[in-house]
């Protein structure tokens, strides 16, 4: 009898396992836009970052939110201090300065990092079709936080916010669809 209902919580245990995001390296991104053109959503992290893992545990996990990213964006895991060597726009990115003895800990800053112009983390970087920068948004971000800006920028609403002005008006007039 154990052995049968031990079968049964294995066999279940894939249908109980939630939904995950999607996530490629940039390179894998790119490279993906050129067969679908779709927007870029790069969560920029490190591995010391206490809200980075709060984001990845209470934000990345929110079904709604999972769902809405991989249909809409290529979502990219970025360490803004790791030693990656990054391909953009005709240049290559990486950082020298990395420590391997401080892989868990502060790190320099990837060069990449530096050339997005992050300077806190968790940042969400979110690149068009085409993958030019549009905005990156910096701090720890509920899923409806996190809701308002990918449905701003993945349907392009974002092009009509020219003001902070413009921003209020979206974010009072915004339907929150993603539930907690």
């Amino acid at each position: 009898m154990k052995k049968l209902f031990f079968l049964f919580l294995l066999a279940a245990l894939p249908t109980a396992v939630s939904a995950q995001i999607n996530w490629m390296t940039l390179d894998e991104a790119l490279a993906a836009q050129e067969k679908n053109p779709k927007k870029i959503m790069m969560d920029v992290y490190t591995n010391w970052c206490g809200p980075c893992k709060l984001l990845d545990k209470n934000t990345f996990t929110n079904a709604d939110l999972v769902s809405y990213v991989n249909e809409n964006y290529y979502a990219v895991k970025f360490n803004a201090e790791g030693d990656s060597v990054i391909q953009y726009k005709e240049s290559e990115f990486s950082n020298p300065q990395f420590d391997p003895a401080k892989a868990n800990k502060r790190n320099y800053p990837h060069e990449f990092t530096q050339y997005m112009g992050i300077r806190g983390y968790p940042s969400i970087v979110f690149l068009d079709e085409e993958a030019n920068f549009i905005m990156p948004v910096t701090g720890y971000l509920s899923p409806s936080q996190l809701e308002i800006y990918l449905k701003l920028f993945g349907e392009d609403h974002y092009k009509d916010v020219k003001t902070r002005e413009d921003f209020e008006v979206y974010r009072e007039n915004f339907q929150y669809k993603f539930k907690s």
